[in-house]
């Protein structure tokens, strides 16, 4: 499982594109993974055949950890063990764990890789061996008391206190899930190996005594609990984007000081400039739609107030001023939400901004943003208007100065001209970091916005 992003650590296999006995070649895409920033497709850069996937679809798997196999010499029998791909980092496997080369798992001796350059070890064909514990036999010893004759096959072990016990990653997963301690765990497989039956029958053998001793007598009685509640449960582990969205906004909100002013404003000009956009020859095929203004409208108002486009650099304790606007678009996808930028959005006329965010929104909508887009956003845009809601209060994405929400335009009674009428009316939210932006400048900028989807002539006056 190789690092796709900066500083990640595990990824989830979404989906496999290949089984056992597929040949592949080198540059075919063999899988998706999801890691805590996007869904990202890997390549192969071997070719042979697939001779062993390790995880099924929906382990999550730690960088660095082998998820297959490939025998890139298939039918040329057994062969030295297969050197390190070349001008790639080489991954040794824990010694608790089984090799990628290693026999005795149902794997052939030819010559194997795996995948993005982890190459197998040339010293971890062979599997350490268990050090026999006091008054027992180890299990090459017991085997071979079976084949002279001289008893039954050995019996199931476990570990001596303090030993780490063996098991794949899959097993050491499910242990976990189940509340198991591996080191508890009587192992019967290869070597001394912990499989899953091994942990179903500990979790087994676990839940029966717990409901076994009675209760003494002078214990207060439990509440007693609704019958079928758990069957009326569903739990949904926290993983991949939705894990990392988690992480970031509760950092963002114990780190940066929020602050949210809000702003209601009669937009029918802007509304009514959206439509003859889209019959302008200069915005053919493009996406035009209210977004696409209010971002326009944002970046006028950060050039009027460059310093709101700023970080916050705690350990240098320095305010970082950017000379460039990477405009994040909050995108809501299967996966969760995720806020991809767009780079240099601040030099883009409209005709290039529009293609640029119809390119993002298509992209994550489809689950191929890449960390790459999602990394170095300075302020960002959250449509909450699309889903009916007025306007809220935002998060910042860690790192940024400013997050703006636009919300939803309805027809509302407004005094225009000295009279009531129904206008198109929306109300923006702009939430900012207290400690680069105080309040005079959060105003000055919201204010700005508003008044450029007021008049929209002043993307010409003041742009």
């Amino acid at each position: 499982m190789p690092d796709v992003g900066e500083g990640l650590t595990e990824a989830e296999i979404l989906k496999w594109y290949v089984t056992v006995g597929d040949t592949v070649s080198d540059g075919q895409v063999v899988c998706e993974v999801e890691t805590a920033k996007a869904a990202v497709e890997l390549p192969i850069p071997f070719d042979g055949a697939v001779h062993e996937l390790r995880f099924e679809e929906g382990v999550t798997v730690d960088v660095g950890t082998a998820i297959i196999v490939v025998d890139t010499q298939p039918g040329a029998g057994p062969a030295e063990p297969v050197a390190t791909v070349p001008d790639q980092q080489t991954y040794y496997p824990p010694k608790d764990q089984p090799s990628a080369e290693e026999p005795g798992e149902g794997e052939g001796e030819g010559r194997k890789a795996v995948l993005v350059g982890y190459g197998a070890a040339p010293s971890s064909t062979k599997r350490r061996a268990r050090k026999p514990q006091p008054g027992t036999s180890s299990p090459g010893a017991a085997i071979q008391s079976e084949l002279n004759g001289h008893g039954a096959a050995p019996a199931a072990e476990t570990p001596a206190p303090g030993a780490r016990a063996l098991a794949k990653p899959p097993v050491r997963k499910l242990a976990k899930d189940l509340g198991i301690d591996l080191a508890s765990v009587a192992a019967t497989g290869p070597d001394g190996t912990v499989t899953r039956e091994d942990v179903h029958a500990a979790a087994a053998t676990a839940v029966a005594p717990a409901a076994a001793p009675a209760e003494p007598e002078s214990a207060p009685e439990a509440a007693p609990q609704p019958a079928g509640l758990a069957a009326r449960e569903v739990r949904v582990p926290i993983k991949g984007v939705r894990k990392a969205t988690a992480q970031a906004m509760v950092a963002s909100a114990f780190t940066a000081p929020h602050v949210t002013e809000f702003i209601t404003v009669d937009v029918t000009r802007t509304m009514k400039l959206v439509q003859e956009l889209k019959s302008d020859p200069d915005m053919a095929g493009l996406r035009v739609n209210p977004l696409l203004l209010v971002a326009k409208a944002f970046l006028v108002a950060i050039r009027r107030h460059p310093e709101v486009n700023a970080a916050w650099d705690e350990a240098n304790q320095e305010i970082v001023r950017k000379e460039y606007v990477n405009l994040g678009i909050a995108a809501a996808t299967p996966r969760g939400l995720i806020v991809p930028n767009i780079k240099d959005a601040q030099a883009k006329t409209l005709p290039e901004l529009s293609a640029a965010l119809g390119d993002l929104v298509s992209t994550a909508r489809e689950g191929k943003t890449s960390p790459a887009d999602m990394a170095g956003g300075t302020v960002t845009i959250t449509n909450v208007g699309v889903f009916g809601v007025d306007t809220g209060t935002p998060i910042l994405n860690p790192g940024e100065s400013a997050i703006l929400a636009f919300g939803t335009v309805k027809l509302q009674p407004w005094v225009h001209k000295g009279k009531v009428k129904p206008r198109q009316v929306t109300t923006l939210a702009l939430s900012f970091d207290h400690r680069l932006v105080d309040g005079e400048l959060g105003s000055k900028v919201l204010a700005d916005v508003a008044a450029v989807l007021e008049h929209p002539k002043r993307l010409i006056t003041w742009g």
